[in-house]
């Protein structure tokens, strides 16, 4: 009886649990069975290729395996225990295993055996990874070995083969995979592709299988983008950077080169640099792009502002006379003091206020063209505004509006000071001369294109506006070419052979709101051919170390000239021909 009884009771229990896991923890039992059989597993998209204006890459994405172990699943014959049946022992794979990953034996071995952690029974390790990346070739050999509960899961790393070259430029990627600077961020809905996912079941040692796979999206792989950076020419402009640094140790410093007529960016690079590889290695401040994030005064090179405007309004001509000898000057009804010149000048024509840069010359076309026109010019160069690159962090510069100048506003602006500018603001407001007047959006991105090399998207030359008129540009440039010229505030960046027009600048900076006489930023800004040009190339070093003044034409001057110089040779620019003289500039298109 005690036993039908003990029997009876069994049989109850049983029939109460079996309710209740189909009845009442219906829901419950099969969200359980799901949660531990259902696997839904993302695919990660295959990250688009950067390249220069050549193809040559800048930026790549390489599939890599994070390799990891279920000690659980660990057979002890892998591990060299006991015999196989003709009663030769087992070879131990630990020892190969460790070889190929890079890790000592006994760390492997420890990994592979220690089934639960911290020694708790109740938890169990069922995934340990051994190795965060490794390559195809280098998984085989291990998957080779045989061990079982050693797999691994595919990823893809991001990598940049020219190491630190353009690096400002194309930026990098964090840990996480989020685009962090540069062209990976602005193109960053081009290039990451669009991830796939997979759900599919496991069995008990959680392997797929394969034919319950219920969906399945496949990633589509992300564009490719073109750049219009020569990896050549940067890697010149680059090479030069180290040269400023060696021999003058400045704070800071960019190069830029670009073509006029496009307003493609052909070379952009900065100092201090970094290995966007290795970006944790670096102080943030090594990761800003100075030459889009950096604002100086730019002193001399903003002259070309004030006397395109007077030539443009026909206000003067090129031959109109100024006595820059004047220490002040009638404006408005006001006795105005005029600003100091780096040495004696006395009665200058226009053009010779160029090109020997003098303060007060610029100062008097400021005036004849009144604070609103003198203002209205300066935007139309491009100053107090973004130049249009793209870039998150590009600054728009300091240009007040009129009505918050103070008296000497209207003779400081026209020799660049009271106003602030990026090394590209600059750059482009000698392009829009070089450019017959007509002020260039700065691009990096020349096109977008799939795995198939075909183009989708052209980025074509856009114009931002006309700055002053074509005669006036020529005109301009015939003065800036007397800049370069013996004499002039820039011999050192004349080239032999070819006809080079540009501006130095040099400009204090303000440290504790007051302009320093030992920090300064030396500039210069040039192109060439100037009777047909074809490269506008900048040169910023911000406070260069050594005895005396850092003048743009003694620092930034020189480091023009030997960009200029590599770089018509590698593009084949021919030299003007001994006969030819300036009447070439009328045969101009």
């Amino acid at each position: 009886m005690l036993t039908v009884t003990a029997v009876g009771v069994f049989f109850l229990c049983l029939i109460g649990r079996l309710i209740f896991l189909h009845v009442t923890a219906a829901d419950q039992a099969v969200r359980t069975v799901e949660r531990t059989r259902v696997r839904f597993e993302t695919l990660d998209a295959r990250r688009g290729n950067i390249t220069d204006s050549r193809g040559q890459l800048l930026a790549t994405t390489r599939t890599v395996m994070e390799l990891g172990v279920d000690p659980d699943s660990v057979r002890p014959s892998d591990l060299g225990v006991g015999c196989k049946k003709d009663g030769t022992p087992n070879p131990d794979k630990v020892p190969e295993l460790a070889r190929l990953i890079g890790q000592e034996e006994k760390t492997v071995r420890a990994m592979l055996t220690e089934k639960f952690r911290d020694g708790d029974p109740e938890k169990k390790i069922r995934w340990r990874k051994l190795a965060e990346k490794i390559d195809e070739p280098t998984y085989d050999k291990v998957m080779a070995l045989g061990i079982r509960g050693v797999y691994g899961n595919r990823k893809f790393e991001r990598v940049y083969p020219s190491e630190s070259l353009a690096a400002h430029v194309i930026g990098f990627l964090n840990k996480e995979g989020d685009s962090q600077m540069g062209v990976e961020r602005f193109m960053d809905f081009y290039l990451r592709g669009q991830d796939g996912w997979r759900v599919s079941e496991r069995d008990g040692k959680r392997r797929e299988l394969a034919q319950f796979r219920s969906r399945e999206v496949p990633a589509s792989g992300g564009l490719n983008v073109e750049l219009t950076i020569d990896a050549a020419l940067q890697d010149i402009a680059q090479s030069e950077l180290m040269r400023v640094v060696e021999k003058h140790a400045p704070k800071g410093a960019s190069i830029i080169i670009s073509d006029p007529r496009t307003g493609y960016i052909l070379a952009m690079a900065n100092y201090p640099s970094f290995d966007p590889n290795r970006y944790g290695d670096y102080p943030v401040d090594a990761l800003k792009n100075r030459a889009v994030t950096d604002v100086f005064e730019p002193g001399s090179t903003f002259k070309i502002v004030a006397a395109s405007g007077a030539l443009n309004e026909q206000i003067v001509t090129p031959t109109d006379r100024f006595n820059c000898a004047l220490t002040s000057v009638e404006y408005k009804g006001r006795t105005l003091r005029l600003p100091a010149e780096a040495h004696s000048m006395g009665v200058l024509q226009v053009s010779e206020i160029v090109s020997q840069s003098s303060n007060r010359g610029s100062a008097h076309l400021g005036m004849l063209l009144g604070e609103q026109r003198l203002y209205d010019y300066a935007r139309a160069f491009g100053f107090g505004t973004r130049a249009g690159l793209g870039s998150a962090v590009e600054s728009p510069g300091v240009l007040h509006p009129v009505k918050k100048w103070d008296g000497l506003t209207i003779t400081r602006l026209p020799m660049g000071h009271a106003v602030s500018a990026t090394p590209l603001q600059v750059h482009y407001a000698m392009s829009a001369i070089a450019n017959d007047g007509v002020l260039m959006t700065p691009q990096l991105i020349k096109r977008v294109y799939d795995a198939d090399g075909k183009t989708l998207f052209n980025y074509e030359p856009r114009a931002r506006n006309r700055a002053v008129s074509k005669a006036v540009a020529r005109e301009v440039s015939k003065m800036l070419v007397n800049v370069v010229a013996p004499g002039g505030t820039a011999r050192r960046a004349s080239l032999e052979g070819y006809l080079v027009a540009g501006k130095t600048g040099t400009s204090q900076k303000i440290i504790n709101g007051q302009y320093s006489s030992r920090h300064h930023v030396a500039s210069f800004v040039g192109f060439l051919p100037a009777d047909n040009p074809r490269l506008v190339i900048s040169v910023v070093v911000d406070e260069a170390q050594g005895p005396g003044v850092a003048y743009g034409g003694l620092i930034s001057a020189p480091i023009f000239q030997s960009v200029a110089m590599q770089s018509v040779r590698y593009l084949g620019i021919q030299p003007l021909d001994e006969y030819r003289n300036l009447l070439a500039w009328e045969q101009r298109p």
